[in-house]
């Protein structure tokens, strides 16, 4: 797996495909729906420059909430950009969700309000424990659907959004990463839109498990493989961490 500066991960260049909106729907009980399950806030960005003492400095973090339904497609939303796809954006990485729940519990950490896309997200979400998403799980906003995918690592860049270098490593032992998503069934998402559980798989990892697996506890990386809606180079790095562990127990 490589693993850039700043705790990036590379996304791979594939997503999964999934069953139409419609049937999904039917196959899924409502029960475990939340009435206040919603989106708040859609938000995009463009890219822009900023200088950082010598250096130039390239980045689509500011995001600002916009009205009205945006388009959902190929690995974006319209209005929407990321200044390195190699480590932000792509199909495994196509929106970035983060509850407003854990933005509140920031503002009592910084001492200073945020407010929807202080942390760079697509989808600003009220009601939903973002963080105990299960990798694969499978949410209906609108007219698409969108798959939990990876945690948000967290990069110098969110240090810069915020004028504040430490932030980043804040955000790592804070363990509220947030989600990336898939795009499984291209449409439209509109803020105040009710957002439905259509899918969630069997097993227990989640967006928090991943994030506090790769960042504190590698002992644990064995428990990921049965995230296998995990993008190809979280699997990887997982195998390979809990070969090595276990290798490392039989000497």
């Amino acid at each position: 797996m490589k693993v850039m500066s700043g705790w990036y991960i590379q996304a791979p260049g594939s997503y999964l495909g999934g069953d139409c909106l419609d049937d999904r729907r039917k196959k899924w009980s409502r029960d475990d729906v939340q009435p206040g399950m919603h989106v708040e806030t859609v938000n995009v960005g463009e890219v822009r420059s900023i200088q950082v003492g010598d250096r130039t400095i390239t980045t689509a973090i500011w995001k600002h909430p916009v009205s009205g339904p945006v388009a959902v497609g190929g690995v974006n939303l319209e209005g929407d950009d990321q200044a390195d796809r190699t480590v932000h954006g792509g199909p495994d990485k196509a929106f970035y969700a983060y509850a407003l729940e854990d933005t509140a519990w920031w503002e009592n950490e910084l001492r200073r309000g945020l407010g929807p896309g202080a942390f760079g997200e697509n989808l600003s979400l009220r009601g939903v424990d973002v963080n105990q998403a299960r990798i694969g799980e499978r949410w209906a906003l609108g007219s698409t659907v969108l798959e939990v995918c990876q945690p948000r690592l967290p990069c110098f860049k969110l240090g810069l959004r915020h004028s504040d270098p430490f932030l980043p490593r804040r955000f790592a032992r804070a363990r509220r990463p947030g989600a990336y998503l898939r795009i499984i069934e291209p449409g439209a998402v509109s803020a105040g839109e009710r957002l439905e559980i259509v899918d969630r798989p069997d097993h227990d990892v989640t967006a928090q498990l991943v994030a506090q697996v790769f960042l504190h506890d590698h002992s644990r990386s064995q428990v990921l493989l049965a995230a296998t809606a995990l993008p190809a180079e979280w699997l990887a790095w997982a195998h390979a961490t809990s070969h090595r562990a276990s290798r490392r127990r039989t000497r």
